[in-house]
């Protein structure tokens, strides 16, 4: 499913117009992501948890050259599945 169809889904089960879903699904990934850049977590209950994590920087082995690289600490967005949606995909 990509984000038109997303769209769509919402629209239908909102009982909303194509526009009123989709300007909702943008306002509700702006602000998801927003939470995220200030390093807060985001948690639906019943779906799951949006949290950001620090990797530390590692060594690595460029596969073209063989060659040991340093890869560079950084940070990633990670999801954990609620207890409801693990249920429910099981």
């Amino acid at each position: 499913m990509n984000k038109t169809e997303l769209t769509y889904a919402i629209a239908e089960k909102a009982n909303l117009t194509k526009a009123q879903a989709k300007a909702a699904l943008e306002a509700a990934i702006i602000t998801v992501t927003e939470q995220l850049a200030k390093g807060d977590k985001v948690a639906l209950i019943g779906f799951g948890t949006f949290a950001v994590t620090e990797k530390a920087a590692r060594q690595g082995i460029n596969p073209r050259t063989k060659e040991t690289i340093e890869i560079p600490a950084r940070k990633v967005v990670k999801f954990k599945a609620g207890a409801e949606l693990t249920d429910v995909i099981k």
